[in-house]
C-alpha cells in the first residue's frame, strides 16, 4: 500500500459545533464543510480529521451509533507553553498544565467538544541519562 495521505474520522452529534472548535479554538482550516461531514487539515497537506454525523447512512449500519471512546490526537507544535497561555486567554480549559516529559515532550492535553483528547507536543531535547539508557546510538 502507497499511502498518500491520512484521514481520521469519528463519528460527532453536532458536525457543525466540532468544526467550529477546530476552526476558531485550534486554528486548523476547514477544507470541506457539509452539514453531516467536514474535515479540516491537520497541518500538513494530505493530513485531515474528519467528523461525521453519528447515524449517517454513509457510515456501515453496525458502526452508526457507538459513542468515540479512547481517542486522542496528537498536534506537534512550536510553542507548546505559548498554545496553552494562548487557550487559557480564549477560555479553554486544560485537562493537564504544560509538562517536560524525560523522552524529549513539552506538552499538555485538552479535550475538543465530544471528549476527544488533543495532546499538544512541543519536540524537546530528551534528558540525557534517559536518552542514554533508551535511545540508539547516532
Amino acid at each position: 500500500m502507497q499511502v498518500k495521505g491520512f484521514g481520521a474520522g469519528y463519528l460527532v452529534d453536532d458536525v457543525a459545533a466540532t468544526t467550529r472548535f477546530y476552526r476558531d479554538v485550534i486554528g486548523l482550516p476547514v477544507t470541506v464543510e457539509l452539514d453531516w461531514f467536514a474535515s479540516i487539515n491537520a497541518g500538513a497537506p494530505g493530513y485531515e480529521i474528519s467528523f461525521v454525523q453519528r447515524g449517517h447512512e454513509s457510515v456501515p449500519p453496525a458502526y452508526r451509533a457507538p459513542e468515540t471512546s479512547g481517542l486522542m490526537f496528537g498536534l506537534v507544535v512550536d510553542d507548546a507553553a505559548a498554545e496553552a497561555k494562548r487557550l487559557v486567554a480564549a477560555g479553554v480549559e486544560l485537562v493537564t498544565p504544560v509538562v517536560d516529559e524525560l523522552y524529549g515532550q513539552r506538552h499538555f492535553y485538552l479535550a475538543d467538544p465530544n471528549g476527544v483528547l488533543l495532546d499538544v507536543i512541543e519536540m524537546i531535547a530528551p534528558d540525557p541519562d534517559w536518552a542514554a539508557a533508551n535511545l540508539p546510538a547516532s
